[in-house]
C-alpha cells in the first residue's frame, strides 16, 4: 500500500512504477518538500547529525529522479543561553561564535555532497521578522498569554524536566546537575488544541511514523498537555518579543518556525511557501519527535495553516550502546571519516547498515566491512571485471548483443523488478531495503559472470555469445549507476562516465532504468578500482588500530622466536621473495628439496584454507621479471595474488584457468604490490620447470580443497 500523502508516487504505483515516456519523465510530476532539523551550533556536528542529513539528501535526490520538483531545507538553530555563555567565555560576541561553527556545518555538508536548496539560520533577518509576526499574531488572538514559569532546567541540553523525570536529581539525558528556574514567561495554550491534535493523528495514521513513535505521542497527549513556556528573560541572545523586549522568543517558536520562514511565510515574497507548504516530510531524530508532532502542529493549527504531511522520527546512531551526544563526549567526527574513507563509503554505511527508524550501532569495523564487502567486492569488482574483459576482448568497445538466452532474460527482468522494489522502499522511507534490492541486482550480475565465464567463451571462439554477455554486463552497470546515484552520487556518476555515457545522471531520471538503452559501440574505460580494499592494521607506537586506503605494507611485526625486533614476518608466494622479509629463524629452517618434513596432524592440516579460484585477469608487473599480478575469483570474493611464475606462463594463457589458493594466508607485499593469498605450484629442484595446480574438471570458484 502506498501512503496517501504522495499522490505522484501513488499514481506511479498504480501504473506499475514505470514512467511511460521520456516526455513524461521531463515533466514536473509533483512537489516534494523535505526538511532536517536545524542543528544547534554549540560545537561541531557529529556522525549522528550526518545520518539525518544524508538520509534527507538521498530522499531529495530520489524524488528528483522521479521527476518531482524538490525543495530540501536544512539549517542552524543559533539562539539560546548556552550559546551566549560559551561566546562570553571566549571573549567574543554570540554571532561571531555561531558564524564560525555554522561554517563547519556547511563545510561538512559540502564534503558529504549534500545538495540542499536552502540553509536557514535563525539569526537571519528574514527569519527574525517572520518569527515576530508569528508571535504577535498568536499573542493578539489569545493563544499566547503571560504568566510565571517554574521548573528544573538542564543548561547543556537546554531542556526542562519534571521532578519525576530526573534520575538521581540529575538530567536523564546527559546525567549532569539541573537547576531550579523561576521566571516570568509567555505561554502557548497547548491544552486548548489537545483534542483537535489527537483527532488529526488518529485520522491520519501516516502523520507520525514509524508506528511506535505514533503510539508514544498518542499516549503522551492522552495524559494531558500543559501550556508551554515560549519566552525567556534570563538571557537576551534571541529574537525580542514584539512589544516586550525584556523577553526573547524561546526555541519552541523560534526554531520550529524555520520550516515556513525559510519559504517566505509572513513576507512580501511568499511564492515558495505557496508552492511547497505543507512539507511532505520532516525528518528528525526520535528524541525531538514530541516537539515536531505536538508543539509544531499546535502552532500551525493556531495560525490556521496546514500541518506537515509526515513527521518521521528515525532512531539513534549508537556508540558503545549509547546515543552519540556532545554533552556525553562520545561523538564520532564525520569529517575525519570522510577524509579517511571518502564521502560515498560513509553515506552508504549510514543508509545501508541501519534499519531506518530503529537504533543502529556505529563502529569502524562495520564501516570497513561494508566498504570491502559491498562497495569493493560487489559493485567495484563488477565494474572492474566487466571493463577489463571489454578492454581485453573488444578493445574497450561495447558490442551489439545477440539472441537472448533464458539466463539473459532473467537478468533483464530483474532490472525492472529491482526498480519497482526500490521505488516502493523509498516511498516507505526504507533506504536500507532499497539498497539491499539494488545489491541483489549487483550480486546477480557477478554470479552471471561466473556462470557465463566470458574467458571460456573467448577461448572457445563463441564470439556472438561473448558479445551478448559483455553487452548485458554494461547494461546492468548503466542501470545500477542510476539506481545508486541518490545514495552514493559520486559513485553513480563515476560509473556513468566510465561507461562512456554523456551528461549527468540526474538528466536521465528513473525513466532510463529499463533494459536496452546502452548504444552499442560505446567506449568503456576500466580505470582504477573504485573502492580499494581497506585493510586494518595496528599502530605499533600507539597500540591502536588504524586503517590505510593505499594498500601499503600492513604486516604486523613478527613475534616468533628468532625474529629480530621490528622485523616483518611474511610468506613467499609461489617461490617469490617478498620485499622486506625477515630472515627465517633457526628453528624454522626449511628442509632441503626431497628431504622429508616433520609429520603433522590432521588438525594442523585443517588450519589451511585451500580454495579453488578462477583467474579472471593476469598481467606482468613492471621491473619484476618473475612476477605476475593475478585477479582471481573465489565464489563471491575477488582477490589479487602476486605469483612468481612469469618465466613459465604468459598472462593471456592464464585467464580462465582454475587454480588452488591458500586463502587464509596472511597478506604480503612483493615489489610494492599487495598479494592476498598464494597459489599452489609444483617445480623441479632446479626451478626450470613449474606447473600450477588445479582441478581436472571445472568446479565452481570458491570450492574448498580437502
Amino acid at each position: 500500500m502506498v501512503p496517501r500523502h504522495c499522490p505522484s508516487l501513488a499514481r506511479r504505483a498504480r501504473d506499475g512504477f514505470f514512467i511511460p515516456s521520456e516526455r513524461q519523465a521531463k515533466k514536473v510530476m509533483g512537489k516534494y518538500y523535505v526538511t532536517t532539523p536545524i542543528y544547534y551550533p554549540s560545537d561541531k556536528l557529529h556522525v549522528g547529525h550526518a545520518y539525518t542529513t544524508t538520509a534527507a539528501d538521498a530522499l531529495a535526490r530520489f524524488h528528483k529522479l522521479l521527476g518531482d520538483e524538490v525543495y530540501f531545507l536544512t539549517g542552524s538553530d543559533e539562539h539560546g543561553q548556552k550559546i551566549q555563555r560559551i561566546a562570553a567565555s571566549k571573549g567574543i560576541q554570540p554571532k561571531e561564535y555561531v558564524d564560525r561553527i555554522v561554517a563547519t556545518f556547511q563545510d561538512l555538508w559540502r564534503r558529504l555532497d549534500i545538495q540542499y536548496d536552502d540553509f536557514i539560520r535563525t539569526t537571519e533577518p528574514r527569519h527574525q521578522r517572520a518569527v515576530q509576526a508569528i508571535f504577535k499574531r498568536l499573542l493578539d488572538q489569545g493563544d499566547i498569554y503571560k504568566s510565571k514559569y517554574e521548573g528544573w532546567y538542564c543548561e547543556p541540553c537546554e531542556a526542562f524536566w519534571l521532578e519525576r523525570q530526573l534520575e538521581d536529581g540529575k538530567c536523564p539525558d546527559c546525567h549532569r546537575p539541573v537547576q531550579w528556574v523561576e521566571e516570568e514567561s509567555y505561554f502557548l495554550r497547548l491544552s486548548a488544541y489537545q483534542d483537535r491534535l489527537l483527532q488529526h493523528i488518529q485520522a491520519h495514521p501516516e502523520f507520525i511514523q514509524p508506528e511506535s513513535r505514533r503510539n508514544e505521542m498518542i499516549r503522551f497527549i492522552e495524559a494531558g498537555l500543559n501550556d508551554l513556556s515560549v519566552s525567556r528573560t534570563t538571557f537576551d541572545w534571541g529574537i525580542p518579543v514584539p512589544g516586550d523586549e525584556k523577553h526573547v522568543v524561546y526555541v519552541w517558536i523560534d526554531a520550529l518556525s524555520n520550516y515556513i520562514t525559510a519559504l517566505g511565510y509572513a513576507s512580501a515574497d511568499d511564492h515558495l511557501y505557496r508552492k511547497f507548504w505543507p512539507a511532505d516530510l520532516h525528518l528528525v531524530g526520535k528524541e525531538i519527535v514530541r516537539f515536531h508532532t505536538i508543539i509544531w502542529p499546535i502552532i500551525l493549527m493556531a495560525l490556521g495553516l496546514p500541518l506537515p504531511k509526515q513527521v518521521f522520527g528515525h532512531g539513534w546512531l549508537l556508540f558503545d550502546a549509547e546515543k552519540m551526544s556532545k554533552s556525553r563526549g562520545n561523538v564520532v567526527d564525520p569529517v575525519a571519516l570522510i577524509e579517511e574513507f571518502g564521502p560515498d563509503p560513509l553515506r552508504y554505511f549510514l543508509l545501508r547498515e541501519v534499519v531506518f527508524g530503529q537504533d543502529g550501532n556505529f563502529s569502524r569495523e562495520a564501516l570497513i566491512h561494508r566498504t570491502n564487502a559491498d562497495l569493493a567486492n560487489d559493485l567495484g569488482n563488477l565494474l572492474y571485471r566487466s571493463a577489463s574483459m571489454l578492454e581485453r576482448y573488444r578493445d574497450g568497445r561495447v558490442p551489439a548483443p545477440g539472441p537472448a538466452s533464458a539466463r539473459d532474460r532473467e537478468l533483464m527482468g530483474l532490472v525492472g523488478e529491482v526498480k519497482r522494489e526500490t521505488i516502493a522502499c523509498m516511498e516507505r522511507l526504507e533506504p536500507h531495503n532499497a539498497l539491499a534490492s539494488i545489491w541483489r541486482l549487483i550480486g546477480r550480475a557477478n554470479k552471471y559472470i561466473d556462470e557465463e565465464a566470458p574467458w571460456a567463451l573467448q577461448r572457445q571462439g563463441q564470439q556472438e555469445r561473448l558479445d551478448t554477455v559483455l553487452y548485458n554486463l554494461v547494461e546492468v552497470l548503466r542501470n545500477v549507476a542510476i539506481l545508486v546515484w541518490p545514495f552514493i552520487p559520486r559513485t553513480g556518476q563515476a560509473i556513468w562516465q566510465r561507461l562512456g555515457l554523456p551528461g549527468e545522471i540526474l538528466q536521465q531520471g528513473l525513466a532510463a532504468v529499463k533494459w536496452g538503452l546502452y548504444p552499442p559501440g560505446g567506449a568503456v574505460t576500466r580505470g582504477e578500482p573504485l573502492f580499494p580494499r581497506i585493510e586494518e592494521k595496528e599502530n605499533q607506537e600507539k597500540g591502536e588500530p588504524y586503517v590505510t586506503m593505499d594498500q601499503a605494507v600492513f604486516e604486523k611485526p613478527a613475534a616468533a622466536a628468532g625474529t629480530a625486533p621490528g622485523a616483518t614476518a611474511t610468506v613467499p608466494v609461489a617461490g617469490a621473495a617478498p620485499e622486506g622479509a625477515a630472515a627465517p629463524s633457526p628453528s624454522a629452517e626449511p628442509a632441503p628439496d626431497g628431504a622429508p618434513l616433520p609429520q603433522i596432524t590432521i588438525d594442523e592440516f585443517a588450519r589451511l584454507d585451500l580454495r579453488l579460484a578462477t583467474i579472471e585477469e593476469a598481467e606482468a608487473i613492471p621491473k619484476a621479471d618473475k612476477l605476475l599480478r593475478l585477479q582471481v575469483r573465489m565464489g563471491p570474493e575477488r582477490r589479487q595474488i602476486v605469483a612468481g611464475i612469469a618465466r613459465h606462463y604468459r598472462p593471456e594463457e592464464l585467464v580462465g584457468r582454475q587454480i588452488v589458493v591458500v586463502a587464509n594466508l596472511k597478506p604480503a607485499r612483493l615489489r610494492g604490490v599487495e598479494s592476498q593469498g598464494m597459489l599452489l605450484a609444483a617445480s623441479t629442484p632446479d626451478g626450470e620447470q613449474l606447473a600450477i595446480l588445479g582441478p581436472d574438471k571445472p568446479l565452481p570458484a570458491g570450492c574448498k580443497v580437502k
